[in-house]
């Protein structure tokens, strides 16, 4: 009985802190996108014939998230009967905006406003308990150019 208070207390405790932090990196996320939406990002190799000034710059970022004992939990339940891992894409997809944004601020402190031959790699760095997710990283890079 006792195991079961517990973990229903972790899994409210798991919930109440995961969404409320969760609500703060979007509202970050949304402040910087909004002050970088200036510098662009394309996924061609080369640059079109424009002109540009200054020489290319390797930029990069990348973000390592954890996810929350309640999506754990919640992913944990789903696996059981199949489906989309809903806990885990807000994850990824925060991972993906924080990466580009981290990206975008080195390029815009280098005076870029173009980012070419944006790539995305993705990994797990951490598993929990029976090989659940536990952390993963989000490594974005490209070239770019004033």
């Amino acid at each position: 009985m006792i195991e079961i208070i517990v973990l229903l207390i972790l899994l409210i405790l798991g919930y109440g802190f995961g969404s409320y932090r969760e609500k703060r990196h979007y509202q970050s996320i949304l402040e910087r996108e909004e002050q970088l939406r200036h510098i662009m990002l394309f996924e061609s190799r080369f640059p079109p014939d424009i002109k540009t000034s200054g020489d290319a710059q390797l930029v990069q970022g990348n973000v390592v998230i954890s996810a929350d004992y309640f999506k754990i939990f919640v992913a944990g339940l789903r696996k059981l009967v199949g489906g989309r891992l809903r806990s885990y894409e807000s994850l990824l997809d925060r991972g993906r905006r924080e990466a580009i944004l981290r990206m975008k601020e080195q390029a815009n402190k280098a005076g870029a406003s173009k980012i070419f031959n944006v790539k995305f790699e993705t990994s797990s760095i951490s598993k929990g308990e029976q090989n659940t997710l536990g952390s993963i990283e989000v490594l974005v890079y490209g070239s770019a150019l004033s």
